[in-house]
């Protein structure tokens, strides 16, 4: 048996649960950081990418219908895989992937980067002398994290949801509109400037706030309560439930910001690069309850869960063995 099944980096897990908070960046080098983080976000892409398609479809399938008269019935996750399929060819599951790749090396890197600096500002010391970080420090460095990295990113995001939209714009008999990422940010830049590369920041900071509090900082505070429940080392089996753990809280806080976003993200711009659909994000809210019903906000959760379970399954797993076999402390 590996020997952290037994011991936790070396050292016994006590009456007390794990050891201190020790800083990721204390430990590793902001380099090896951000290509641990991409890899393993490349990783679990490969399993969970077709479910964010299968998303983005449904959370914009109502506002087709609204927008064309026509009754369309809604389709559940399966039905919208295998119209995708049927369609369009199965290789539209991976539509977009390269955006995908593209907004990770941005995003997700900086993410995690900003969480741990941030992490290591909130830590406080306990009666017994050992480091600890409380819930809502923790909350609080999720949600700061994922606003500052999206705020930065968040260009990625729109071409990610438009190209994942391409296959269904052409057999709607509308223009191709997106080629590649080089052509696409061009074109977002040309249409709306710079105000339209950043069409929809709000509520994708909104967004990416809530997934980073449900993801990271679920994982973080998740794994240490898990050990001490569980009297039990940092192993796979935590990093398992920790996992799906976090993937559950990012799908459930951050699906209603999610919609919207994809809503606000692909719906077409006048030649000022104004939304024609939406003002912004309160008026999406609206609009989208108002036409649709309260449920809407979260269509495409079933398929948002099962991507992010898995994905995060796959994320921190690989995540914390890229850095054992560093050498590193367990994340």
């Amino acid at each position: 048996m590996d020997n952290c099944d037994n011991v936790w980096k070396g050292r016994a897990l006590g009456p007390y649960g794990p050891p201190s908070y020790v800083s990721t960046n204390t430990k590793t080098p902001f380099p090896e950081l951000y290509v641990s983080v991409l890899l393993s976000a490349c990783t679990a892409e490969i399993i969970g990418y077709p479910f964010d398609v299968c998303k983005t479809r449904m959370h914009i399938q109502g506002e087709i219908a609204s927008k064309t008269d026509t009754p369309v019935k809604y389709r559940g996750m399966v039905a919208t895989a295998m119209g995708i399929i049927r369609e369009e060819g199965i290789h539209k599951l991976y539509g977009g992937i390269s955006a995908m790749v593209f907004r990770h090396s941005v995003f997700t890197g900086l993410k995690m980067y900003l969480y741990d600096s941030l992490r290591e500002k909130m830590i406080v010391i306990d009666k017994d002398g050992k480091s600890q970080l409380p819930f809502l420090r923790g909350a609080a460095c999720g949600v700061l994290a994922g606003a500052g990295a999206n705020m930065v990113s968040s260009p990625t995001d729109l071409i990610k949801v438009q190209m994942q939209m391409e296959g269904k714009r052409r057999l709607m008999g509308k223009p191709p509109r997106i080629h590649n990422i080089f052509q696409a940010l061009t074109s977002i830049y040309n249409n709306g400037g710079i105000r339209g590369l950043w069409r929809g920041t709000v509520p994708n900071c909104t967004r990416a706030a809530l997934v980073t509090m449900g993801d990271v900082a679920c994982y973080d505070q998740s794994k240490r309560r898990l050990m001490v429940l569980l009297n039990s080392p940092d192993n796979r089996l935590i990093q398992f439930l920790s996992a799906m753990s976090a993937g559950f809280a990012g799908a459930v806080l951050c699906t209603p910001a999610d919609v919207v976003k994809s809503r606000i993200m692909n719906q077409p711009t006048d030649e000022k690069g104004r939304g024609l659909h939406y003002k912004g994000m309160i008026d999406c809210f609206s609009k989208l309850v108002r036409e649709e019903g309260v449920t809407a906000m979260y269509k495409g959760f079933l398929p948002f869960w099962l991507r992010v379970g898995p994905w995060a399954m796959v994320f921190w797993t690989t995540f914390e063995q890229i850095r054992r076999s560093r050498g590193d402390e367990g994340y």
